[in-house]
């Protein structure tokens, strides 16, 4: 069972795709090209190709995905041939996207796909060889607005190649005004859609360089001089940033005030200060809430509690430190 495999409900007639796996032994199934359930991983059953073929409805071209009306050869886009790896979203049916993966490289492919909001989640691991592709994850369109940033790491390797290459690590956040111009013929999957490549070019690790740095001497490494925070630290958006916090997202916002509480709060107990003053405001109790919930699971806490109301209000928090 993999995703993109088309499954039907062992307890009813709807048929559908699995477009992730969650937890608790659970999977996504996108019922009708459109909405998403969970269902557990024993109440589907997968559609073999053979049976769509025999009821005359075919969806063999990817193992899933329902055949377009033929366009004529001469209006056929030609298909992409620059050799490289891509992101490639394709359409299961006028709203679903697959996310997939093209290898269209002479080398194999080691990668790993995860999505970001507040914060990271890996969602699958897997070796492509060379002229293949993955289909990894599905998004909905009328959620784009809402799509997590994709992330993606990967290795290229070929056995018995005298160049060693550069892992790689790329993140897409699309916005709309690229993205529907992105449309072209995938290649490998040999299909139109949203088409974004990952590298430009195979980048050839220096040997050479790279041992040099290896052993370089250890007098060699730059010093590090700890400096010890300011007793009060004000996390509002506006004391952290010079750009406009008007154009940051309110996870974008809370990510950067939670870094630089974290930052300073180590620096606080690597400088062994007694205590410091985080500034928060009140807002809708947000970061004090996230706050507190960090320091609670502290262990060099000695506790902590609002700062003085009479000038802080109730938008300070007071941390005493071991």
């Amino acid at each position: 069972m993999n995703i993109g495999d088309r499954v039907r409900l062992l307890y009813g007639k709807e048929e559908g795709i699995i477009t992730r796996f969650l937890d608790n032994n659970q999977v996504e199934v996108a019922i009708d090209n459109e909405f998403t359930i969970p269902i557990l991983r024993r109440e589907v059953v997968v559609i073999a190709p053979e049976e769509d073929k025999f009821f005359g409805n075919d969806s063999s071209n990817t193992g899933q995905e329902p055949i377009s009306p033929k366009t004529p050869d001469h209006l056929q886009p030609a298909a992409l041939s620059s050799l490289g790896i891509y992101v490639a979203l394709t359409h299961q049916s006028p709203e679903l996207l697959a996310v997939t993966i093209v290898n269209n490289s002479e080398y194999d492919l080691l990668f790993t796909y995860g999505e970001e909001k507040d914060e990271y989640k890996g969602i699958i691991n897997d070796k492509l060889n060379k002229k293949a592709f993955r289909v990894v994850s599905h998004l909905h369109l009328k959620d784009f607005e809402k799509w997590p940033a994709l992330v993606l790491q990967y290795l290229q390797h070929r056995t018995g190649t005298k160049a060693l290459l550069e892992p790689g690590l790329k993140r897409f956040r699309f916005k709309a005004a690229s993205f529907y111009k992105s449309k072209k013929i995938a290649p490998v999957v040999n299909k139109e859609a949203y088409l974004f490549q990952i590298d430009a070019k195979p980048e050839i690790v220096d040997l050479k360089k790279l041992q040099d740095k290896l052993t370089e001497p250890e007098s060699s490494a730059e010093t590090y001089t700890l400096k010890a925070p300011a007793h009060e630290i004000d996390l509002h958006i506006e004391k952290l940033t010079e750009a406009d916090s008007s154009k940051m997202s309110n996870s974008e916002i809370l990510k950067l005030q939670l870094a630089t509480f974290q930052d300073n709060l180590d620096r606080a107990l690597a400088a062994n200060m007694h205590e410091i003053i985080f500034i928060h405001g009140t807002g809708n109790g947000v970061l004090r809430g996230e706050i507190q919930k960090l320091l609670s699971r502290n262990k060099n806490i000695k506790y902590f509690e609002d700062a003085r109301k009479e000038k802080f209000g109730y938008g300070a928090t007071l941390v005493r430190l071991k």
